[in-house]
């Protein structure tokens, strides 16, 4: 089995790999803006899944966080995909762990996401990763199918706790992460 190696997303040069992945391995389709959004705001959470002698990727994931109705810190997986034939080698559950690292070191609380109803591998991968469903939507996707909403909660790190009971980075102040005020995310 090939090496794998983990990176961040570098800049525009990553683009083409990002969309041609979540494009023939997911059922949503997204415009170049919807990428762009993710990726100029919170580069420092996409990754992408290379095989060692190789510079094309075979996973990504691209995520966001912000601030939910002013008083929850919340990471948003948007986007996860891995080539068909490199799944079931952990591709997916090490682009989400490391994109929920690097949120943790930015004080987050949950981390949500959406994914098909019956999409059993989806599922059974968040799931075991301790994500929970939170509700089911109903003809959520452009497609007419259903999703699940599915959460994570973060519980607090005690050396991290501040007295407002607000967690704050060890290192560094905490990015400008923009308000979202969508009130169903």
């Amino acid at each position: 089995m090939a090496e794998i190696l983990y990176r961040q997303y570098i800049g525009e040069s990553d683009l083409p790999h990002i969309m041609s992945l979540v494009q023939s391995e997911l059922s949503e389709p997204y415009v170049i803006y919807t990428y762009r959004y993710f990726l100029h705001q919170w580069p420092q959470l996409a990754f992408l899944a290379i095989p060692a002698g190789s510079s094309v990727p075979i996973g990504v994931i691209v995520c966001k966080q912000s601030m939910h109705k002013h008083i929850s810190n919340r990471g948003y997986i948007a986007m996860l995909s891995v080539n068909k034939n490199w799944r079931k080698r952990g591709v997916a559950s090490t682009l989400v762990r490391r994109s929920i690292e690097v949120m943790k070191r930015n004080g987050v609380n949950e981390v949500v996401l959406e994914t098909e109803y019956d999409n059993t591998a989806a599922l059974s991968l968040y799931e075991s990763l301790g994500f929970i469903r939170e509700k089911r939507l109903y003809r959520f996707y452009l497609n007419g199918k259903d999703a699940f909403r599915l959460v994570l909660a973060i519980p607090p790190d005690p050396d991290q706790a501040s007295p407002y009971g607000r967690r704050v980075p060890v290192r560094g102040p905490l990015p400008a992460y923009p308000i979202d005020d969508d009130e169903d995310e």
